[in-house]
């Protein structure tokens, strides 16, 4: 199996949708002879903030010495971009060889009469045996989808159990309460375990604290009280951060926004935690260095300036919330938006939120079956502001909005993760 035939026999893997249950990947593993097994972790959930929160503790631990594998979802570019050590994504070929052992025993489980693994178990697997065979010291963890019955979760114990902020999404699946998305979310607390949580909404806190409750595990609100941001700028962010009798003054940061400041806060404390326990051995000078070489694309990025150009993923309506907020802290003399949502997201709200605020926008389509037709967004969009164009593709898109604006200007794209990875490919590939 080469690596093409390896993503298509991934790929393929879709049309058994998407399970949430730890049934047959626990079987497909224990074929595997367990390899998630006997490993250190530290598991990440929430909605939002999931992925920069992961990349900044993995950075930092790779800052201080160890070899740190991060499993991540979804990609932008590339598959390989899920599965990373220190920086680097899987090889391809290594890709291949590991899918082609799963797939062996994928065959087995089928002639045993189980069910078909989803194509997220599979890549949980083929993640979990790479970290195995390279023998990594951390493993920086991120569920697919809640937590609780996520693949991920079929790790016994870990280091700790981050949760990051909690907010409605996918709530067909995980709930439509914030209690009940909290509980997912919270099932990947472990017996006698550590959480580190963000500061959530009461609702959600309360059910956090009722789950560690039950699984007598350590619950740690991480204290954003204590954060004071001393400078934003559209190069990152500096602040200071108040820890027991300590004070980590002028911590920097190379990912934009405000929020960025607050999932920095949440991967510190959670490193911090873990030194104090004995569990890592980190210095400061490290923990800085890991905080300032952080990159995660996608999200909050400018690509180009003159006119500036800004993608982020944006596709909820916390995400939303936040790119709308971020939006407004940029000098600009006009705003081209440009937009594609999914389907089955909170569409309304997430228009609601971000459309009011620009000057002409650029309605285009990713490329998938779940994609809102453009023409649909459209009607929904000019509820809030009429001064729309069509552009299902890509390319055209991107034309339009640099048609459209001047060096003064703000272009942004977002609305979807799956949008802002082509957009971002055929940005970097043209310069």
């Amino acid at each position: 199996m080469n690596y093409v035939e390896a993503l298509n026999y991934i790929n393929d893997k879709n049309k058994f949708g998407s399970r949430l249950g730890l049934d047959v990947i626990g079987k497909l593993l224990d074929l595997l002879g367990n390899p998630h097994l006997d490993m250190k972790y530290i598991h990440v959930a929430g909605t939002n903030g999931k992925g920069s929160t992961s990349v900044y503790m993995a950075t930092m631990l790779k800052e201080a010495g160890y070899k740190v594998g991060l499993f991540t979802s979804p990609y932008l570019e590339r598959f390989n971009e899920r599965i990373s050590i220190n920086g680097q994504y899987i090889p391809d070929e290594r890709l291949a060889k590991i899918t082609e052992k799963v797939k062996e025993k994928i065959e087995i489980m089928l002639q045993k009469g189980y069910e078909h693994p989803t194509t997220f178990e599979i890549v949980t697997t083929i993640a979990f045996l790479y970290f195995k065979e390279e023998n990594v010291d951390f493993i920086v963890l991120e569920v697919g989808l809640g937590g609780r019955a996520d693949s991920t979760n079929v790790i016994r114990e870990s280091y700790a159990s981050v949760i990051t902020t909690i907010d409605y999404d996918h709530t067909d699946v995980l709930g439509d309460t914030l209690g009940k998305i909290a509980y997912e979310k919270a099932g990947i607390i472990k017996e006698k375990g550590l959480v580190i949580s963000y500061p959530q909404e009461i609702e959600a806190f309360k059910v956090i604290e009722g789950v560690a409750l039950e699984k007598k595990a350590k619950l740690i609100r991480c204290p954003m009280e204590k954060v004071e941001i001393i400078r934003l700028s559209q190069e990152g962010g500096v602040f200071n951060f108040s820890y027991k009798d300590q004070i980590y003054k002028n911590l920097e940061i190379s990912l934009i926004g405000e929020y960025q400041v607050y999932n920095a806060t949440l991967a510190l404390m959670t490193i911090l935690v873990l030194k104090d326990k004995g569990l890592i051995n980190i210095e400061e000078k490290q923990i800085r260095e890991g905080l300032k070489n952080t990159k995660w694309p996608g999200r909050l990025e400018i690509l180009k300036r003159n006119p500036t150009f800004l993608i982020d993923g944006a596709h909820n309506l916390q995400g939303a919330k936040t790119l709308a907020e971020s939006i407004k802290k940029f000098k600009y003399n006009k705003l081209i938006l440009g937009i594609a949502i999914l389907k089955d997201k909170d569409v309304d709200h997430i228009v609601e939120t971000i459309v009011p605020l620009a000057d002409n926008i650029i309605i285009t389509e990713v490329n998938m079956p779940r994609k809102m037709e453009a023409e649909a967004l459209e009607k929904i969009i000019n509820k809030y502001n009429n001064n729309t164009i069509i552009e299902k593709d890509m390319k055209e898109a991107i034309d339009k909005s640099y048609e459209l604006a001047e060096d003064g200007d703000l272009i942004v794209f977002g609305g979807s993760l799956y949008l802002i990875g082509d957009i971002r490919k055929i940005i970097l590939k043209n310069n």
